[in-house]
């Protein structure tokens, strides 16, 4: 035990002694917390919107008021054909383009019926999407409008024929998405720091000749491993804490649920992040070799644990490959306990499974791992 706490003792006094490496361990990954959870929004504003009115009638004017008036929109210019309008969206200066055709207010007088031409940028089709349901949205209110008008000339009272639904939400009342983004943004800084720092640890020893040099001491394996690790699972729980703060304090994210259920389940997650990162180093010889491996699984875990893009929209084969991916389940579990209040009964089937991965990622890197006595 003694030669433990003095392994953890030297790797403490070594991260500290690095000027160069604390405000990366402690200063940036706040600060990408910060950043990242103002800078990815599902929300879409400032859209570049234009038209081409062909009408230019008390009806087209009052419907482009509508888009003028959305918090959504931008207007960037009135065009006076659709040639020019195309020509400004291939350059990039508009987004979505309404044409208003000829006649319009005399077909919605005389036929109760007209067509709108609405042309958008897809080329980020989630992106259009979205626009496409604010424009559906202006045009419905418009013609909500049109036929109260129509009764009111008639001297008739309008006919609500409309059902009408009250939504009720749930975990999210606000519908706010840095509730929903923050805690999968902290899950990801964390696995990073770790996976990073502890790939890197070993490696650095090869570097600098020092490895060689414990490993003909008598220090037993186990205790060297679990020296050079525990400083690293100690800094992931200080950036948890921290991030839990500025999450709680600055985005106002609730925890509902037990904070203690998070830190359980974070104490056996480190334990898998740390074992991946020591197989890493066992299988490298520099650090540049090392970030490399250990940037190219971290991308991978990323674009497919559900923080950015939800797994029921991957394909059948995609989401069973997330089935392997170990942050799936930590952003799953920190999202049930923070916003939904989970239990430990609810979250048991993933810390099973990640308590299986952090057996055989920690077995495989202490098998991996050669030391000559």
């Amino acid at each position: 035990m003694k030669t433990i706490l003095y392994i953890i003792q030297k790797e403490f006094k070594q991260i500290m002694r690095n000027k160069g490496m604390l405000p990366i361990i402690f200063v940036l990954p706040l600060l990408q917390l910060l950043i990242l959870s103002n800078a990815a929004t599902f929300e879409v504003k400032n859209i570049k919107f234009s038209y081409v009115d062909h009408d230019k009638s008390t009806s087209s004017k009052t419907l482009i008021d509508k888009f003028k008036a959305s918090s959504y929109f931008t207007i960037s210019g009135d065009y006076a054909s659709k040639k020019l309008a195309d020509e400004a969206m291939k350059n990039g200066e508009v987004e979505v383009i309404l044409e208003i055709p000829t006649h319009f207010e005399r077909n919605i007088i005389k036929n109760k019926k007209t067509d709108l031409a609405v042309y958008i940028n897809a080329i980020d089709g989630a992106k259009a999407g979205v626009e496409n349901v604010y424009i559906n949205q202006i045009i419905k209110s418009y013609n909500q409008d049109i036929l109260l008008y129509a009764y009111r000339q008639n001297n008739q009272q309008p006919q609500q024929m409309n059902v009408i639904t009250i939504p009720s939400f749930w975990y999210n009342t606000t519908l706010n998405y840095k509730t929903f983004m923050v805690p999968g943004i902290l899950v990801l800084l964390i696995t990073m720091l770790t996976l990073f720092l502890s790939s890197m640890n070993i490696v650095r020893e090869k570097e600098i000749g020092t490895l060689e040099q414990i490993n003909v001491t008598p220090i037993k394996k186990h205790q060297f491993i679990i020296g050079k690790l525990f400083p690293f699972w100690v800094l992931g729980m200080v950036i948890l804490t921290v991030g839990l703060i500025i999450a709680k304090v600055i985005f106002n994210v609730p925890i509902v649920g037990n904070i203690g259920l998070i830190y359980l389940f974070s104490t056996v997650y480190l334990l898998v992040v740390l074992g991946m990162g020591l197989l890493i180093s066992n299988y490298t010889d520099t650090q540049q070799q090392a970030m490399f491996i250990a940037w190219f699984f971290v991308v991978i875990f990323i674009l497919m644990s559900g923080l950015f893009t939800p797994i029921e929209s991957m394909p059948i084969w995609a989401q069973k490959v997330t089935l392997f991916n170990p942050i799936r389940y930590f952003v799953e579990v920190i999202r049930m306990v923070m916003l939904k209040g989970s239990g430990f009964s609810d979250i048991f089937p993933q810390f099973i499974i990640i308590s299986a991965y952090a057996i055989i990622m920690n077995g495989l890197a202490v098998l991996s791992y050669k030391k000559t006595n």
